[in-house]
């Protein structure tokens, strides 16, 4: 019995083909976006003015590791990593999602997409290091072994993929031993500490506790328990779709999280078959997909299957390794290194933790070191009269990061120094990632950073002042209390 389900893994999975297909088109969005945000920032971000050069990046790691760097960090920016390279990186990639949806040379516009991603993954360093990247870099990759008909063992790998982002998300809520989510007060606070709330964050705020509360045990059966729906028989596995949907759907009326619902959505595509996605495709076009379909050769079955290996050792023993601590064999460990440069393996663990409350860092400068004026983010939050803003599919990823200065970690203390020495210098490339510049002649002799603890308004304070945020005054920072956590 065991031996037939192997076998069928490497059988067509015909019920899939139009799955596919549709799968295929959408996923070319979605890297559509996700290149277009990154070509409006990665200059700023990793150019030779940016905040973390990637130029300098590779060349001391060249020098530290010669040409076995190559392997290690793969990427095309080896030769040229100027703004004009980086940039020209990110647009490629837009052409190529185009190409995608539009059906011409997929196999080209596939293997093009993850490689440059991959190369943006690597040269973005921190601001590229979240799990919705490395979830769009493994879905892509798998994504390549869908230009011919789909196999049971690529079903099975994006199957996986789902499951390990959804119950380790949920697991890790439950292994930090976070108070709120074990007394089920993290949605109290949720709404207005995540990264970038927008207008509907508000809105969830004001709900009764006892909806909020309702909302975490929700989450916690939709990521602990719905998971393993996805591989038991077919009408499961569309509960566990609809569940799915419905919770990424609420997520992004009040979160601003770039993609990455819109990429799990993507993902219960496979949740699905051929029989419900035929009833929104014409028959001709059915057909068309259906008869152009080529079963997949020996070379793309075995690579297939080299890469589900080392997909599934890798994942689990990344998720062994974070859970016991306990330590693994070396041959593992260099494995699931390696494999995770290149984008593939990884676990995820969204939101472990949940903060309590919310530090802004309004920084300002100054020519005379008396009158001092303020720098705006185009998103993050800042005056307290601006609404919160919408930004998915694009993620603001200076902004984003900034939420990550108030806890004070000696990780993220270099690029923000970066970031206020390019202030200082001027920098285009790094102003271009804000909204407003006070100093548009020339860069300010002086800068500081001040702290305030933001709140959302309620509605009877909204109403009487106009304002979204009230806010209270702690200090210069670092010269405050940490934010913990």
């Amino acid at each position: 019995m065991m031996g037939n389900k192997f076998a069928g893994l490497f059988k067509p999975a015909d019920e899939y083909r139009l799955t596919s297909w549709l799968f295929l088109k959408i996923l070319a969005l979605i890297y559509f976006a996700a290149f277009l945000s990154l070509a409006v920032q990665i200059s700023g971000l990793a150019g030779p003015d940016g905040l973390l050069p990637f130029h300098q990046y590779l060349t001391n790691t060249y020098r530290d590791m010669g040409k076995q760097a190559w392997v290690l960090i793969p990427n095309v920016f080896w030769l040229d990593a100027s703004d004009t390279a980086l940039t020209g990186a990110a647009y490629a990639g837009v052409i190529l999602a185009v190409l995608l949806f539009f059906d011409r040379f997929r196999l080209f516009a596939l293997s093009g997409m993850f490689l440059l991603y991959l190369s943006l993954f690597h040269a973005s360093g921190i601001f590229l290091g979240f799990q919705w990247d490395t979830l769009l870099l493994e879905s892509g990759f798998l994504a390549i072994f869908l230009t011919r008909n789909p196999t049971g063992l690529v079903i099975f790998l994006y199957h996986w993929l789902l499951f390990r982002f959804r119950f380790m998300s949920g697991f890790f809520k439950l292994e930090t031993g976070d108070p709120a989510w074990a007394g089920l007060t993290a949605l109290n606070t949720y709404f207005e500490t995540q990264p970038l709330p927008h207008i509907g964050s508000w809105y969830f705020h004001q709900l009764p506790e006892f909806i909020l509360k309702a909302g975490v045990l929700l989450t916690f059966a939709t990521e602990l328990i719905i998971p393993f729906f996805i591989f038991l028989p077919r009408r499961f596995r569309l509960f566990a779709a609809a569940v799915t949907i419905f919770m990424q759907v609420l997520i992004i009326a009040t979160s601003n999280h770039n993609f990455v619902n819109l990429l799990i959505i993507l993902l219960c595509l496979f949740l699905l078959d051929d029989r419900i996605v035929s009833r929104i495709m014409p028959n001709g076009l059915q057909q068309r997909i259906i008869n152009h379909g080529k079963q997949a050769g020996i070379l793309s079955t075995s690579v297939l299957g080299l890469a589900a290996v080392i997909i599934i050792t890798s994942s689990l023993t990344t998720f062994y390794w974070k859970v016991t601590r306990n330590p693994v064999p070396e041959i593992l460990v260099s494995t699931s290194s390696v494999s995770h440069q290149y984008g593939i393996g990884h676990i995820f663990h969204i939101f472990p933790t949940m903060q309590t409350e919310r530090q802004e860092l309004e920084i300002q400068g100054s020519y005379d070191g008396r009158n001092w004026y303020s720098y705006i983010f185009k998103y993050k939050p800042g005056p307290v009269d601006r609404a919160p803003r919408f930004n998915i599919p694009h993620q603001p990823r200076l902004d984003w990061m900034m939420w990550f200065i108030p806890p004070q970690s000696s990780m993220d203390d270099y690029w923000f120094r970066q970031l206020l020495r390019r202030l200082h210098e001027g920098s285009p490339q790094v102003l271009d990632l804000l909204e407003y510049n006070p100093f548009p002649q020339q860069p300010p002799r002086y800068i500081r950073v001040l702290a305030y603890r933001y709140h959302f308004t309620t509605p009877e304070q909204r109403s009487e002042t106009g304002n979204w945020w009230r806010r209270e005054y702690l200090g210069i920072f670092p010269y405050v209390k940490p934010r913990r956590p």
